[in-house]
């Protein structure tokens, strides 16, 4: 299983990023980080055969979370990199961070050419999507439906998309369902 080197400066840097790009949605929440990450880095893994962070995304029933978040989000809080707003939305309670700072262009030079195209698209695929939202549409991912609760969801999931007439219920009772890979 391929166990790529945790980048914790383009985490942070990605985390900022994407907060920064949220600001004015108003579905932007923990929940939503987590999906834009995961998107971001399994994306990236599936075009360039490697991912921006290299974060590990594990199962948890809201879809992949990276399992350095708390750690990662900790520090950017006590660097005083961010702040976190927690407010109503809806019946939730939003766990929002919010970038203390307006250089959004020194957080681009982190990421090369490639990096920012699948930061940027994936962005704009997610923005119309609530939390919940992307959240459901994680677990359509291969890796998020084989992958156990709390384990790791490897990285080489990303090539595997079910078949059109793939029967999700008898994949999870251990059919034989075959899986194309794309490319």
């Amino acid at each position: 299983m391929y166990k790529p080197d945790f980048n914790s400066e383009k985490f942070r840097a990605l985390v900022l990023y994407a907060a920064h790009r949220s600001l004015d949605d108003p579905w932007f929440g923990a929940v939503k980080l987590n999906k834009i990450l995961y998107y971001c880095d399994f994306r990236a893994f599936h075009l360039l055969q490697h991912p921006i962070t290299g974060a590990t995304y594990v199962k948890f029933p809201e879809g992949p979370v990276p399992r350095e978040m708390l750690s990662e989000r900790q520090a950017l809080l006590d660097e005083g990199l961010a702040t976190m707003k927690y407010e109503r939305f809806f019946r939730y309670l939003q766990h929002r961070l919010i970038p203390t700072s307006e250089n959004v262009e020194a957080l681009r030079l982190i990421f090369n050419n490639d990096d920012l195209e699948i930061i940027d698209s994936t962005l704009a695929f997610l923005s119309p999507y609530s939390g919940k939202e992307a959240s459901d549409l994680s677990h359509q991912e291969v890796g998020w439906i084989l992958a156990r609760d709390r384990e790791a969801i490897p990285y080489e999931t990303a090539w595997m998309v079910p078949k059109t007439d793939v029967d999700i219920a008898a994949l999870l009772k251990g059919s034989d369902t075959k899986y194309q890979i794309s490319t």
